[in-house]
């Protein structure tokens, strides 16, 4: 049993996957059934995920890459004040990759990974009903956490991927997800390329009183 410290710190965005090394589904299994123990409203449990590998995951990134080539989807919805924030992330990953702030080629290359799921072998979709809310929203996300931390215990790297939303129609049309359900990011799963630089960024975090407030 892996100490949750370190799976904690071990974990991190995986930005590019070994595509011809395939996922054990049995692995799948372990890390969803734990990530099913995630706590939610009511025990409603709101987290709706549909997972494509395969034909069928080749076929969607053929779809999605198609699209974004044409234009690259705005997919910030970043408030100006937390933008600086977004851009020292920018820096740091592209700079670890040795792109340089003025090579535009060379980000809108990287930036097209994110519709290849990053060449992961496991593309992942994770939904909501479009009747639940914020607080459901929480829950999606503590079972999403609990997922990441599952997979890394596993040895496998993950990215969660806002990008992927951008393209809900297409999602729908290559998964079945049915209209009821609001998309509201992607997940890439599968095994780390570990001679890619990015794969071993640790992006900083601000001091805990930053953050948290007590009041006492």
């Amino acid at each position: 049993m892996t100490d949750l410290g370190d799976l904690v710190r071990e974990r991190r965005s995986t930005r590019l996957f070994l595509r011809d090394k395939p996922v054990a589904r049995e692995l799948l299994d372990e890390a969803l059934a734990l990530a099913m123990r995630a706590p939610s409203n009511s025990n409603i449990q709101p987290w709706r995920l549909f997972l494509a590998s395969g034909p069928r995951r080749d076929r969607l990134v053929e779809a999605l890459l198609a699209e974004a080539s044409l234009e690259l989807p705005v997919t910030t919805g970043i408030p100006e004040a937390y933008l600086p924030l977004r851009q020292e992330l920018g820096g740091l990953v592209y700079g670890s990759m040795g792109i340089a702030r003025h090579d535009q080629d060379g980000r809108r290359l990287a930036q097209l990974r994110n519709w290849e799921f990053f060449r992961a072998p496991v593309g992942a979709v994770v939904c909501m009903h479009r009747d639940l809310g914020v607080v459901d929203a929480l829950g999606v996300g503590m079972f999403l956490q609990t997922l990441l931390l599952a997979l890394t215990e596993r040895g496998l790297g993950s990215c969660v991927q806002v990008s992927i939303a951008a393209y809900p129609e297409i999602l729908r049309a290559h998964l079945g997800i049915p209209d009821e359900f609001t998309v509201l990011c992607g997940l890439a799963i599968g095994y780390p390329d570990p001679a890619f630089p990015a794969n071993t960024l640790t992006t900083p975090r601000n001091p805990v009183a930053d953050n948290v407030v007590f009041v006492e």
